[in-house]
């Protein structure tokens, strides 16, 4: 939008109206104010529900893997089989065969429910989600008949185990008598305390080398499924669709999505939800821009008239009162953008003086699956919301604009 000199001039003076025009100003400070409020939001919004679910897909897929090709009857004895054409699919980077067994275990008269993940050595060493998290201990101390193992932070302060503390695991394929099956309760040694950072795994997961999980669950050269990596979760059905054909019946391979179907859905909508309740705040802010232009043009109307008589364009006094709305407008966009910014950066200070001041655990790991706030910024989505709220900035300034322009000088200065 091209402005005369002229024409920049008049829409500074009407940015910043005179003294006996204070409420015009308020009315447009608060205009700036909801501009900004509504950005922000959107941005802080949008940009902490992207990296909780980054995160947490991260974490999940970072443990489960892009998919699983699981054996019918929890036992899959032809498994390096599996692994090797696994291998030579196209798209799959690594195949990791895994033992899974929901058991029992206890400290100190604690017992708490576990999950048990038999890993083969080399493939614990290298998990980045697990090699990564180590508070406590060492996963080079996890050795086939070492007895040793590794627990997760939550489980620990569960049971109130540290590294080297003997924890029994319970399981109930044990020995069969006359009086029934006796559950094996097999003592182990605490190797290492990793947090996973997903509070749901910290506190069940413990970690074993796979010979040993194969003694203690009596399950010989076998194994529960193997885990799949590939180069592209997104494409995962059809990166697997040739394996699973070549499986046949002798497992099913199941993907992230269909292991977590609920979960990422129902972040899904809530981003949708969310990111159409937060644009009303915008829309509301393009609601008092026009409020404020149309107080502007009304107050304004003798000197519109005068312009009009000196020989001002309709499509002058249409570009300035444009002007002076957009300005508001993308003023706000700017601020919103800042504060988003400096929130963005700070936002796990920010939750922690919240929590000082509230004295409430406003994000419970238990509750919100992650020990902290995450936050992930999509360039794509800023600029979606800051061309909305140039939009409707836009829109809000047609009426008061075509108001100012169509002002009749005549009937204005009749009786001046």
């Amino acid at each position: 939008m091209f402005l005369s000199r002229y024409e920049r001039m008049i829409a500074r003076r009407y940015l910043l109206p005179g003294k006996g025009e204070a409420f015009i100003l308020i009315v447009a400070a608060f205009s700036l104010g909801a501009v900004t409020l509504g950005v922000f939001a959107l941005v802080v919004t949008m940009s902490v529900m992207n990296g909780f679910r980054a995160e947490l897909f991260d974490k999940i897929v970072g443990l489960n893997g892009h998919a699983v090709v699981q054996a019918y009857g929890g036992q899959m004895r032809d498994w390096r089989d599996i692994v090797k054409l696994s291998e030579a699919t196209k798209g799959v980077t690594s195949a990791t065969p895994l033992i899974e067994q929901p058991l029992m275990t206890t400290y100190n008269g604690r017992v708490e429910g576990v999950l048990l993940r038999g890993m083969r050595v080399a493939d614990i060493c290298t998990n980045k989600t697990i090699g990564s998290k180590v508070v406590m201990g060492s996963l080079a101390s996890l050795t086939p008949g070492s007895g040793r193992i590794a627990i997760g932070s939550g489980l620990a302060d569960s049971l109130g185990a540290v590294v080297g503390s003997q924890i029994s695991l319970i399981s109930p394929q044990g020995q069969t008598t006359p009086f029934g099956t006796v559950p094996r309760i097999v003592q182990y040694t605490v190797g290492a305390i990793f947090t996973i950072g997903v509070s749901d795994y910290d506190k069940i997961y413990v970690i074993m080398p796979m010979e040993d999980a194969q003694t203690l669950l009596m399950l010989g050269d076998s194994v529960g499924m193997v885990e799949l990596q590939t180069t592209d979760p997104d494409r995962v059905g059809q990166i697997l669709a040739p394996l699973s054909d070549k499986i046949g019946n002798r497992g099913v391979v199941q993907d992230w999505r269909m292991m977590n179907a609920q979960l990422f859905e129902a972040l899904s909508v809530e981003r949708v939800v969310m990111f159409c309740l937060l644009s009303l705040i915008i829309l509301v802010a393009a609601f008092n821009i026009a409020s404020s232009l149309i107080m502007l043009v009304r107050a304004k109307t003798r000197d519109i008239a005068i312009l009009r008589t000196m020989g001002a364009s309709r499509n002058g006094l249409l570009r300035i009162f444009m002007t002076v709305g957009t300005t508001i407008g993308s003023l706000g966009i700017v601020l919103g953008l800042l504060l988003a910014g400096i929130a963005l950066t700070f936002r796990q200070g920010v939750v922690d003086l919240i929590q000082r001041i509230s004295g409430q655990n406003i994000w419970d790991p238990q509750v919100r699956f992650l020990t902290e706030l995450p936050a992930k910024t999509n360039p794509v989505e800023v600029v979606a919301i800051v061309l909305i709220a140039l939009l409707l900035t836009f829109l809000a300034t047609l009426y008061p604009a075509f108001k100012a322009a169509s002002t009749d000088p005549v009937q204005v200065l009749r009786y001046d």
